[in-house]
């Protein structure tokens, strides 16, 4: 699914000014996000409206997102959304400069409705093309915040499958400092509440159980802590929670997880098993700023809006003296702000690859350094 050459190599359109305003729109996975980014003549890009449709509900009964139906809600969703953002923000279809997409990676059916909605726009429209990295954006994403991050800045980008810790020096200039090499946090969290019969998505109801638990009341590993280096890695430590529901003979027992007498119990594992994800990222975010002796970090992605992590790394950081960034917490899913945000700061940058040749060139899989 890749594009023509010229499609990737086309230069920045000579008659792009600013102010320019772009519409983002994000279909990578389970979540449609349509949102609009006004790039002023002067000054910092500004979010002018967003929206987005979020099909947990649909995928619940599945245990997990179906991709097939996923593009199929897509598809349903991304017209009345864009008219939303418009309505919102007051602008016309007219307005709009440049429509900018999420090209991967993702899931291959549902990037390729966005990128079709957004070829057909900008078709229609006479309008250039952009094509963003999903990480890329939310990487960016804290910029949209009342508390914007300067650069160069360490990042740690926890999202779906992805736990990466990145030094940046600006917009397009990420160095993988490490990254995971099997399960990435979201997946620790995700599989591990699905072993203990919690609902899909597993995360956000781990992390409440978690509330009422005692964190020291499992013992469970902290994969590759002392390891010397910043990889992560994850799946051993969703062993270790299996190993423990076998030992309890709840494994694979609906009806015992759900007994009123197992819920402390399983509220014990799940701060234990959360404890343990936590202390894993914050020492590893703590190492790559003592690496790279920068004093301003990032924290982006799903796995972000964690409150635990959150404390307890702001926690860390102030005693360092060191500046923590987040993105505003309705911006760490998956939404078409940041993708739309990414453009701007790329055209900013006079980095954009803009294009004017519509085509379906999607890149399920895509590695944030090849950008």
């Amino acid at each position: 699914m890749s594009s023509t050459p010229a499609t990737l190599n086309a230069p920045v359109s000579a008659d792009l000014k600013r102010p320019c305003l772009i519409l983002g729109v994000e279909s990578s996975c389970d979540e449609t996000g349509l949102a609009l980014v006004q790039l002023p003549a002067e000054g910092e890009p500004r979010l002018l409206a967003h929206a987005l449709h979020s099909q947990i509900d649909m995928h619940q009964a599945y245990g997990g997102v179906v991709p097939e139906l996923a593009s199929r809600d897509h598809i349903r969703r991304v017209i009345p959304l864009a008219r939303q953002v418009l309505a919102e923000s007051g602008q016309t279809l007219a307005d709009i400069d440049v429509v900018a997409y999420t090209r991967g990676p993702g899931l291959a059916g549902a990037l390729l409705v966005g990128a079709g909605m957004a070829c057909a726009l900008g078709t229609a429209l006479n309008k250039p093309l952009l094509g963003v990295h999903h990480l890329e954006g939310h990487l960016l994403s804290p910029f949209l915040s009342v508390d914007p991050p300067e650069f160069p800045f360490v990042a740690l980008l926890v999202s779906g499958g992805h736990t990466q810790l990145m030094r940046v020096d600006g917009v397009g200039r990420y160095e993988m400092l490490g990254e995971t090499v099997d399960d990435a946090a979201g997946e620790a969290f995700d599989k591990s509440a699905k072993l203990m019969g919690l609902p899909y998505p597993g995360g956000p109801h781990l992390s409440r159980l978690a509330e009422s638990g005692d964190p020291k009341a499992f013992e469970l590993p902290r994969p590759m802590l002392h390891s010397g280096n910043l990889d992560f890695s994850f799946a051993g430590l969703k062993t270790a929670v299996r190993t423990h529901l076998v030992r309890l003979g709840w494994l694979d027992r609906p009806d015992l997880l759900a007994a009123p007498e197992a819920q402390p119990v399983l509220a014990n594992l799940a701060a234990s098993a959360q404890g343990a994800i936590v202390e894993v990222l914050v020492k590893k975010v703590l190492l790559a700023l003592k690496s790279t002796g920068l004093k301003r970090v990032v924290v982006a992605g799903g796995v972000g809006a964690n409150r635990l992590l959150r404390a307890q790394l702001d926690q860390a950081c102030a005693r360092r003296q060191i500046r923590v960034h987040y993105p505003e917490m309705h911006l760490c899913t998956d939404n078409g702000a940041m993708i739309a945000l990414a453009a701007a700061m790329r055209i900013q940058s006079g980095q954009a690859r803009l294009s004017t040749e519509p085509s379906f060139d999607v890149k399920p899989r895509w590695d944030l350094s090849s950008i």
